[in-house]
């Protein structure tokens, strides 16, 4: 499953300092964290649903892709400046796309761009 994280789910992140259980569990989930005008998030989001296809058959199971691009999401404000200050100063990375990766619910590692081989390093 490849989607968008909404408002709630990032106002959560903010007041908990990282995102919700809910979000977390399975085998695998992994959270991008990008502005729309990155040319590396753009190589990134043509892969995602090679990587979901070829991830699903290496794990055996689904995996989730929660995905955020916070200059233009809906709620431009709060994910410009809370959301951006949140990610760099609690997650310590200012660079974009940022990939937090979680197995059976627990953060497991985080990158910045990866290729798709990088990615599905990861899951492993």
């Amino acid at each position: 499953m490849i989607r968008t994280l909404t408002e709630d789910e990032c106002q959560y992140a903010i007041n908990n300092g990282d995102f919700a259980e809910s979000l977390l569990k399975g085998k695998a989930a992994i959270l991008i964290l990008t502005q729309s005008w990155c040319p590396q998030w753009i190589a990134v989001k043509a892969y995602l649903k090679e990587a979901e296809k070829q991830a699903a058959e290496r794990l055996g199971t689904a995996i989730n892709i929660y995905t955020v691009e916070y200059d233009i999401a809906e709620w431009h404000r709060l994910a410009h400046e809370d959301f951006m200050t949140f990610k760099e100063d609690t997650f310590n990375n200012r660079e974009i796309p940022y990939m937090r990766y979680y197995k059976d619910g627990v953060f497991s590692s985080d990158s910045n761009y990866l290729s798709l081989d990088g990615f599905l390093n990861r899951l492993q």
